[in-house]
């Protein structure tokens, strides 16, 4: 075999290989098949810290019904969770936002602090869904994409009348 022929096939099993152990590039950038899907979930736990706040949303589902709390954590000799708002709403709503948001995508995100910045909001994530997965997520003012969204989407199911 000439030189040239020998390239190309070596490049060829190359990609072939490459392309084995990196199925899809969508998998590595988060757009998940879509037939996955979150079908029900026990509980979301979402944690926001600032300089001089902390605040907790929590939504637990009840049947058909999910409930969503925020909580300010307050500070003193031990952590407090005191209510700040309450709402129960048809759990199918809540389970929409969490697919809008492709809140499945971001298990296992790390948002690392950026280098120039001085100070920024934490966040954190837990969450249980569809019958035992755990997706655990947390950043410092670095955030996973459609983050603003949940967290909007939280406040506005919060703030309905």
């Amino acid at each position: 075999m000439n030189k040239n022929v020998m390239k190309k096939y070596f490049t060829f099993l190359l990609l072939a290989a490459v392309m084995m152990l990196f199925p899809t590039v969508s998998q590595a950038s988060g757009s998940e098949n879509p037939s996955k899907k979150i079908t029900s979930f026990e509980i979301v736990t979402l944690r926001l810290s600032g300089m001089r706040f902390t605040t907790e949303y929590e939504i637990v589902m009840k049947g058909k019904k999910a409930e969503v709390t925020e909580y300010e954590i307050i500070y003193a000799k031990e952590e407090k969770r005191a209510p700040e708002s309450k709402k129960v709403c048809n759990a199918d709503k809540v389970l929409k936002l969490l697919n809008d948001c492709e809140l499945l995508t971001w298990d296992g995100f790390v948002g690392n602090h950026p280098k120039d910045v001085s100070d920024g909001i934490m966040f954190s994530l837990k969450a249980t869904v569809n019958g035992g997965r755990k997706i655990y997520a947390h950043g410092s003012e670095n955030f996973p994409e459609h983050f603003r969204e949940f967290r909007d989407g939280l406040e506005a199911i919060l703030s309905e009348k």
